[in-house]
C-alpha cells in the first residue's frame, strides 16, 4: 500500500490562529460585548504553545503505539476517499467517548480540566490545551489502528478534528443554520459545554458531529446565557498551576484521605467532585438540584 506524505496540519494552522485571535479581539472591543481579558488570553496561548512543544515528542509516541497495534489489524484499509469518509465518523466517535470520559473520570479530567479553566470564552480559549493528556488519552483511538486504519490516517484525522473545533470557541457567532446545528458541533453547542450552569454540566461532548450527544443522551441546547469556567474556579493565570493543579489535588486526595486503600484508589476513577464519605457533589447532583428547583418554580 502506497503511503502519502501528509504535513503536520496543526503547525501550518498556527499563523491562522494568531490572525483570527487578533481579529476577534478587534471585533469584541468594537461591538462592546465585553472587555477582552488579555491576561487570560495570554495564559491560553501559553498553554497552546506548550501543547505544541510537548506534541513534538508525544506525536512520535502515539504514532509508534498505533503502528505497533496496526501489525495486528483486522483489515487493511487503503488511503481512498471512502476510507477517509468512514474515518471521519469513526474518529469522531472515538473523540466523543474520550471527551465524555474526561468529564466522568478524574484521571482523565486532571488533564482535560485545563481546557475548561478559563472564565472567558473566545478563540484563545481553544488554544488552552493540556500538557499531560497526550501521554495517555490516545488509548481511545487505538481501536482504529486495530480495525485497519493506517496510523498516519488516524493522527491526520485527529488533527482535522482539532482544527475544526477551533472556530466554535467564540461568542461572536450566535446560531448557524438549523440544518447545520442539527448535525454539526457549533459555537452555540460548544458554549453549553464550557458553561457551569447546572443544566449545562457534562453536556455536548461533540468534536465535529453533535449527533453522538443526541444519540447517547448528553445533548443540551443553549437557552440560558452560559457562565464559563469551573464549578470551583482555580483563579490563576499561572500556566504551571493551570497545567498541574488538578493532578496535585487528585493525588492529595489519594494519599491523604482518611479511608481505606480501595476508596483512596477510587479518587482516580470516580467523577470530579466525588468524596469517599459521601459529602461531595457531582455534576449530576447539581443538575438534579436545578431540575427540582425548576419544578418548584412552576
Amino acid at each position: 500500500m502506497q503511503i502519502p506524505e501528509i504535513p503536520n496540519l496543526v503547525h501550518y494552522a498556527i499563523p491562522f490562529f494568531v490572525l483570527t485571535v487578533i481579529i476577534e479581539v478587534i471585533l469584541t472591543v468594537k461591538v462592546k460585548l465585553e472587555d477582552y481579558e488579555f491576561k487570560d488570553a495570554a495564559t491560553s496561548i501559553t498553554m497552546g504553545l506548550g501543547n505544541v512543544f510537548i506534541g513534538l515528542f508525544t506525536k512520535g509516541l502515539i504514532f509508534g503505539v498505533f503502528l505497533f497495534l496496526y501489525q495486528y489489524r483486522l483489515f487493511t484499509i487503503p488511503f481512498t476517499w471512502w476510507a477517509w469518509f468512514i474515518l471521519l465518523f469513526a474518529e469522531d466517535f472515538a473523540y466523543y467517548w474520550n471527551h465524555r470520559i474526561a468529564h466522568e473520570s478524574r484521571l482523565f479530567w486532571a488533564s482535560h480540566v485545563v481546557h475548561h479553566s478559563s472564565t472567558k470564552y473566545n478563540l484563545s480559549t481553544a488554544l488552552r490545551q493540556t500538557w499531560s493528556g497526550s501521554f495517555y488519552t490516545f488509548i481511545f483511538w487505538a481501536p482504529l489502528a486495530i480495525i485497519g486504519f493506517h496510523p498516519l490516517m488516524i493522527v491526520t484525522q485527529m488533527s482535522i478534528s482539532l482544527l475544526y473545533q477551533y472556530w466554535i470557541h467564540t461568542e461572536l457567532i450566535d446560531k448557524m443554520p438549523k440544518w447545520f446545528e442539527a448535525v454539526f458541533n457549533t459555537p452555540s453547542h460548544h458554549r453549553v459545554h464550557h458553561a457551569t450552569n447546572p443544566q449545562y454540566l457534562d453536556r455536548n461532548h461533540a468534536g465535529i458531529f453533535i449527533i453522538w450527544d443526541k444519540l447517547f443522551g448528553t445533548f443540551e441546547p443553549e437557552v440560558e446565557k452560559p457562565v464559563y469556567g469551573l464549578v470551583t474556579n482555580i483563579n490563576t493565570y499561572n500556566p504551571i498551576k493551570v497545567a498541574f493543579i488538578e493532578w496535585y489535588n487528585m493525588f492529595t486526595d489519594v494519599f491523604t484521605s482518611k479511608t481505606t486503600l480501595g476508596k483512596r484508589f477510587l479518587y482516580l476513577f470516580k467523577p470530579p467532585g466525588w468524596k469517599h464519605d459521601g459529602t461531595g457533589k457531582l455534576s449530576m447532583d447539581l443538575r438534579k438540584e436545578w431540575e427540582e428547583n425548576k419544578k418548584g418554580e412552576v
